[in-house]
């Protein structure tokens, strides 16, 4: 059954241990050593993708950033090992998690080189939402939570609604919507202004879908261990 999917509660054992501070040796090798045509049986699903690399992505973020590696390094580092390939933070984001997008391209391009493996292992469809559930270590990141592939619909649901009211604020008078620069940033995942536009309103509860939008600055001062 997909709910007890084990590489997805190793990938949650990871997780919790990195919070805990306790030691992941044992975690890391598992998951090091896994199966790779396995691995892709039992990551069959988006739902299951998900949850595995999303919990894997924070993780990891977390135990590169305790090394003290500089962070422009972090996300092109390939030492995540998975089923004895290597990753970056930037392979599982913008590769996995986001089909292959161009990390520059405000999400409207794709990337020309990913390789065959990315696109192996990428989900079907691209869900916005995970852009509420990764997070790297700033003040204005999403806060971590530990995804469950029986729940992870719900999950990256309530997520998504906290952040977002969490980062919005609206001037009814101006007819202004000031929200996170996430959105900005990869804003063709979300269906360009207009798809912005249509998720602030259904989550603000907003009949009027007229308002300007405009983005905070982004915080990267760092923020680590963020575990809502």
């Amino acid at each position: 059954m997909e709910n007890l999917n084990r590489y997805t509660v190793l990938s949650g054992k990871l997780l919790l241990n990195v919070k805990m501070n306790k030691n992941t040796e044992d975690e890391v090798l598992q998951l090091s050593n896994l199966d790779f045509e396995q691995l892709k049986l039992e990551l069959s699903s988006d739902k299951a993708k998900k949850t595995f690399w999303i919990n894997i992505y924070n993780a990891y973020f977390q135990i590169f950033a305790n090394r003290s590696i500089v962070r422009k390094k972090i996300f092109s580092l390939s030492e995540v090992i998975i089923a004895n390939n290597r990753f970056s933070l930037d392979d599982i984001e913008h590769g996995i998690l986001r089909k292959n997008r161009w990390k520059w391209s405000f999400g409207y391009f794709g990337n020309p080189f990913s390789s065959r493996l990315i696109h192996d292992l990428a989900v079907e469809d691209l869900d916005y939402r995970i852009h509420f559930a990764l997070n790297c270590g700033a003040k204005s990141c999403p806060p971590i939570a530990f995804y469950k592939v029986d729940a992870l619909h719900s999950q990256l649901n309530e997520a998504m609604h906290s952040f977002i009211i969490s980062e919005t604020t609206v001037n009814e008078k101006e007819q202004i919507l000031k929200t996170s620069k996430l959105l900005h940033w990869y804003r063709g995942d979300f269906g360009g202004i207009k798809g912005i536009q249509k998720l602030l309103n259904h989550i603000l509860e907003l009949e009027n879908n007229n308002y300007k939008i405009q983005f905070n600055d982004y915080s990267w001062e760092p923020y680590l261990e963020n575990f809502g």
